[in-house]
């Protein structure tokens, strides 16, 4: 039983201006598995504070000050790795094999590449007279979801560290073990005192507390479009950068070639991965209509031998992580039957043998159109979709078809066809043929799947202010 009752605020574990605890529950045993404190705007304005102190310093230092502190931090994030796996597993149901192999690795993956972008980033550059200068916007306020805590939490922190900034995280409250054991490695990194904070809580109380902090110069948040939203109207009145990351309905275009069992497949088993707990999922597949029997066939088979049951076991899907997401997916599957799609397998209920827990069978429709509720709404679960069309053109406007345009996805033989699709499609990211863990390449959406990128270099423009000092290099002092 986990008990983090403390934050960490300035370089130490302080108690909560107010204590208010909140349980946490295994969503694979339905039990209380740990307990933390709930932060208030009080405990969020004394994190801001610290933030703000620590900017004065931390900002000023080299780059090569910085590279020796995330080396620490990555140091003492693999002394950590099993501990965090076993968090991940515990707090959000993430098989205990995806925790080892994806979960907490990508962690590492986006502090390696922070150090290597920021060897050689360029902060300033010349151009006649003028100088152009990339200085850290300042302090920043971080709001990461369940469903990759660790890539969330990371991906911001690694960049902000490496530019220059200060900031105050809010892991969510779902699934905070991952994030207080981070606290605990920045702490043991030796990471000056303000630079990092992390305060527990929920959105109303410490979410909307850090997006309309007057010293926060910058929000960087991840989770559903509505969210995003509240978050950026909370935001607005002190005019500060907001970036999102926020929701998807991807598409995923098979074409009609000789890869097309392979691309169904691939779809399938992507979809299904983290129990489809993934903004980026492929959720809608769209098959050549004549060839929808064959699709069905193929997604069958591979949806039926997905298997599911104990994180800690060999089960290659654990449960959703909630209550609300359990039944949040199966009122969509429900939806789904009533407005005439084919259910193919799965459905609504547990996995057979399966009675406690939020576990939901693998569930593939067919014969979807592109107005039901189940190709409309992300539903964050292991629920596919598959739609036909008559011409590529007609894949290419279903696709598109959609308020996100986080990530799409295209099948094909031939890959200039699928190049001359991807370039089509209205998405941040688009994968071919199963292409992807680039941790250099941008990620965010167009449309209401959100605004900024995350990742590699790109990553650090979010987090950077561009100066303009004009007379530099006067004319007649070059002469």
């Amino acid at each position: 039983m986990r008990e983090y009752l403390q934050f960490y605020i300035d370089g130490q574990w302080v108690d909560p201006v107010e204590l208010k605890t909140l349980d946490v529950e295994n969503p694979a045993t339905e039990e209380v598995a740990g307990k933390i404190a709930i932060g208030s705007a009080a405990d969020v304005d004394k994190a801001v504070k610290a933030a703000r102190k620590a900017f004065a310093s931390w900002s000023q230092t080299s780059r090569e000050e910085r590279l020796e502190v995330l080396g620490r931090i990555l140091a003492e994030y693999q002394k950590r790795f099993g501990d965090l796996a076993t968090a991940v597993t515990e707090e959000m149901g993430a098989p205990a094999s995806l925790a080892q192999r994806a979960q907490v690795p990508i962690g590492m993956g986006h502090l390696s590449t922070a150090m290597e972008v920021l060897k050689t980033f360029k902060f300033e550059e010349d151009r006649g007279p003028t100088m152009i200068v990339k200085e850290p916007i300042g302090v920043c306020g971080f709001i990461t979801p369940w469903n990759w805590p660790l890539n969330q939490i990371v991906c911001k922190v690694a960049p902000a560290i490496a530019t220059g900034c200060t900031m105050v995280l809010k892991p969510s409250e779902v699934a905070p073990f991952s994030g207080q054991i981070f606290a605990e490695i920045m702490h043991a990194a030796g990471v000056p005192a303000g630079v990092f904070n992390m305060v527990q809580g929920d959105g109303p109380g410490v979410g909307a507390a850090i997006a309309s902090h007057p010293d926060v110069d910058m929000v960087s948040f991840t989770g559903s479009t509505r969210a995003g939203i509240e978050v950026a109207k909370a935001a607005a009145p002190t005019v500060k950068r907001v970036a999102q990351e926020l929701g998807g309905k991807s598409p995923n275009i098979v074409l009609d070639d000789d890869a097309f069992a392979k691309g169904v497949g691939r779809g399938v088993a992507t979809m299904m991965t983290n129990s489809g707990q993934s903004c980026n999922a492929p959720t809608r597949m769209l098959v050549p209509s004549k060839r929808m029997d064959e699709a069905i066939a193929v997604a069958r088979e591979a949806a039926e031998k997905v298997t599911v049951g104990d994180p800690n076991g060999n089960a290659q899907l654990g449960p959703v992580v909630s209550k609300v997401q359990f039944d949040k997916i199966q009122k969509l599957i429900q939806a789904g039957i009533d407005e005439g799609a084919t259910l193919v397998t799965g459905g609504v209920g547990r996995p057979e043998g399966l009675d406690k827990g939020y576990f939901v069978k693998p569930t593939v429709f067919a014969n979807v159109t592109n107005d039901m509720t189940i190709a409309k709404e992300e539903i964050f679960g292991p629920v596919l979709s598959i739609l036909g069309y008559d011409s590529l053109e007609q894949a290419i406007e279903i696709g598109n078809d959609t308020e996100y345009g986080l990530a799409a996805y295209v099948q094909a033989a031939d890959l200039q066809r699928a190049r001359k699709v991807a370039s089509q499609l209205r998405a941040g990211q688009v994968s071919i043929n199963g292409g992807g863990g680039d941790l250099m390449a941008p990620f965010g959406g167009y449309k209401m799947s959100g605004n900024g990128r995350e990742w590699g270099d790109f990553a650090f423009h979010e987090f950077l202010e561009t100066k303009a000092v004009l007379g530099y290099a006067p004319k007649e002092a070059a002469e």
